[in-house]
């Protein structure tokens, strides 16, 4: 699955801009403020309906317009589906395929999955457990589009409990409710708990071999629960923090707090990596990730790259664009076209100085 053309309307800088998309590696290069980054993001704007740098879609939306918009066309073995994705100051926003409301889940069998590296996607990295949560929680719907309902699940059965907490609390419902809803929890955590574990023991050993390659040894991937995966024992252990919990008016157990630990020689990444290591860690998870789906047999992930061969040297990014140029789809985006290694400068799109285009890759 991949995507063939882009259509963008007051975009951040972008006024109208159009590009076809090739197979293999499509460079976008231009100078700093050309709308590289801004690319990117109308591509993951049109794909999934939201942005990858902001929670608020209306700063997508371009200085002096009303609307924001990105159009793309996607194909899957001869099969086409358009994907528009607007957002308005005053009507919100929109997602549709082939012209219709969609629901997401429905919208990402139509589309490849996203895999996105940015400066601020270091959050993923240096952020807070919850960043990696979400983000293996999205692998694990790419990689078993069958458990996609496990985290919504989970979190509304999450939200229940809470709420029921709070009334307890307040006086408004007798504690003895609680029976069913820790029963209720413990069943929806065990399957999303298995399904991490299972989808980081794939992850790890990808991830070591990529942070070697990119220079950081003895780099490891483990997923840290801080509960069991067996519904009786997370019932009694519920039962156990009731009290406390009470108190908080919270719930202190469960998948919702646990950890996708990324070390360097068994030290957190997050607390102890240098920038570059982080970097580094955050290119091996999103190859880890890569090479899983392709080792198992399913679509390659489209790779949207942005600024990522600033920091690397020549050999690591000839050893960059050899991984990309192994299957799927990717843009890179880059300001020194000359520093493009081969596989990398063989389709480009040079963005122009100003914010009005009409473009084409150059095969």
């Amino acid at each position: 699955m991949r995507v063939v053309s882009l259509d963008v309307r007051d975009l951040r800088s972008l006024d109208r801009l159009q590009i076809e998309i090739g197979p293999g590696i499509t460079s976008v290069v231009g100078d700093n403020g050309t709308g590289k980054t801004n690319l990117l993001e109308a591509i993951y704007f049109g794909l999934s309906g939201r942005s990858f740098r902001t929670r608020d879609r209306r700063e997508l939306i371009r200085f002096g317009e009303s609307v924001a918009r990105a159009e793309l066309v996607a194909q899957d073995e001869g099969t086409s589906h358009s994907l528009l994705a607007s957002v308005s100051r005053t009507e919100g926003r929109r997602h549709l395929l082939d012209g219709e409301p969609a629901p997401p889940e429905t919208i990402a069998r139509h589309r490849p999955h996203l895999v996105v590296f940015s400066p601020d996607r270091l959050v993923l990295v240096k952020g807070p457990p919850a960043e990696r949560r979400a983000h293996i929680d999205l692998f694990i719907t790419a990689r078993w589009p069958s458990r996609s309902g496990l985290r919504q699940d989970y979190g509304q059965t999450l939200a229940q409990r809470n709420a029921l907490l709070r009334r307890v609390s307040a006086g408004l419902a007798p504690e003895a409710e609680l029976e069913a809803w820790d029963i209720a929890l413990a069943a929806a955590a065990t399957p999303l708990i298995d399904a991490r574990a299972e989808a980081a023991a794939e992850l790890a050993p990808r991830f070591g071999e990529a942070a070697a390659e990119l220079g950081v040894e003895a780099a490891e991937l483990r997923y840290a629960p801080r509960s069991e995966a067996d519904p009786e024992a997370l019932r009694e252990a519920l039962a156990e923090c009731r009290a406390s919990d009470l108190r908080r008016a919270r719930t202190s157990l469960g998948p919702h707090l646990d950890e996708l630990e990324l070390t360097i020689d068994g030290r957190s990444m997050r607390r102890y990596g240098s920038q570059g290591e982080q970097r580094a860690g955050l290119l091996a998870l999103l190859f880890a990730e890569r090479e899983t789906l392709i080792a198992a047999g399913s679509p390659a992930p489209l790779m949207l790259l942005d600024d990522v061969m600033s920091e690397l040297d020549p050999a690591h990014r000839e050893l960059l664009a050899s991984r990309l140029a192994n299957g799927g789809q990717s843009l890179v985006s880059a300001a020194d076209e000359d520093a493009l290694p081969s596989p990398a400068a063989e389709r480009l799109v040079r963005m122009p100085s100003g914010s009005a285009a009409t473009l084409k890759a150059v095969a």
